[in-house]
């Protein structure tokens, strides 16, 4: 699934490419991705007409301005986005066309087809669950080393799995969770309630300094992730431990080990990221 700095790549390329068009119509050819409103065809026609002035982000979420309304856009495993000239051929899995009055196309493509699209008054997030109560965006300046360590204090649960809840830290997935641990130095089963300060301040840092280098490379085209250009990420190239089962350690050359945590596949290095007493 697409993280924060792929879903901040993807938002970047559609405001260089769509910012400031005129919705002409849409065309909806699997309905079940329109949530918001339940029916496709008053998604339509509530778009004609309507231009696009900004495209936001908000965790994994593309917030798409359009006067009145805000469309959120989850890409959920496979979503992508792409421009195209009208006369271009549609290609296999493209389930939403937004046509603009210059001629163009901004076209959505989900093999998995689970991405979805909701409609909403401006400013009302409140029928996206995702959006009704998620934690601070971890590049702005809201997202604090204490105001880390003080919601994890406030949880139970081990790290890796806190990590990728949504509600204490927006846009943080599986990828950039195990990359941060790995430079914080922190075991992925360490209970989060019981990290220290000095913990905390590392396992910030790490965070920030991750997503950021993630962010300035376009993102990890890890799967079939690519931009609204086209082009795919190159984070993929600096990644340290996760996906590398076996591998030697950067640092150390111990064998990376992956275990799951939370269900969720989890690659470390135990001499790097020791386990704490306090478990």
């Amino acid at each position: 699934m697409p993280e924060l700095p792929e879903v901040e790549t993807v938002r970047r390329s559609l405001e260089a490419l769509v910012v400031g068009k005129t919705i002409r119509d849409v065309i909806v050819s699997l309905p079940r991705m329109i949530r918001t409103p339940d029916d496709a065809e008053q998604f339509r026609q509530m778009l004609r007409g309507q231009i696009i002035e900004r495209v936001g982000r908000r965790g994994k979420f593309l917030l798409l301005e359009t006067g009145p309304y805000t469309l959120v856009s989850h890409l959920r495993m496979e979503g992508r986005y792409g421009v195209y000239q009208q006369e271009d051929p549609i290609e296999k899995h493209t389930h939403v066309i937004f046509q603009f009055t210059d001629g163009t196309e901004l076209r959505y493509k989900d093999v998995r087809q689970f991405g979805t699209f909701d409609l909403l008054t401006r400013g009302d997030f409140s029928a996206v669950r995702g959006l009704r109560k998620i934690g601070p965006e971890p590049l702005e300046a809201a997202f604090t080393p204490e105001g880390l360590r003080k919601s994890l204090q406030r949880r139970t649960g081990k790290i890796k799995a806190l990590l990728l809840d949504q509600d204490l830290v927006a846009g943080i997935g599986n990828i950039y969770a195990d990359e941060a641990l790995f430079q914080a130095g922190i075991h992925p089963e360490c209970l989060g309630k019981n990290l220290t300060k000095e913990q905390c301040e590392k396992l910030h840092k790490a965070i920030v300094d991750v997503l950021s280098l993630s962010v300035e490379l376009g993102g990890s085209s890890v799967k079939s992730y690519v931009n609204g250009f086209g082009k795919s990420g190159e984070f993929q190239y600096r990644l340290k431990v996760y996906g590398k089962d076996k591998a030697p350690c950067p640092n150390c050359g111990t064998a990376i080990e992956k275990i799951r945590v939370g269900g969720r596949g989890t690659h470390f290095c135990l001499q790097c990221q020791p386990m704490f007493k306090s478990l």
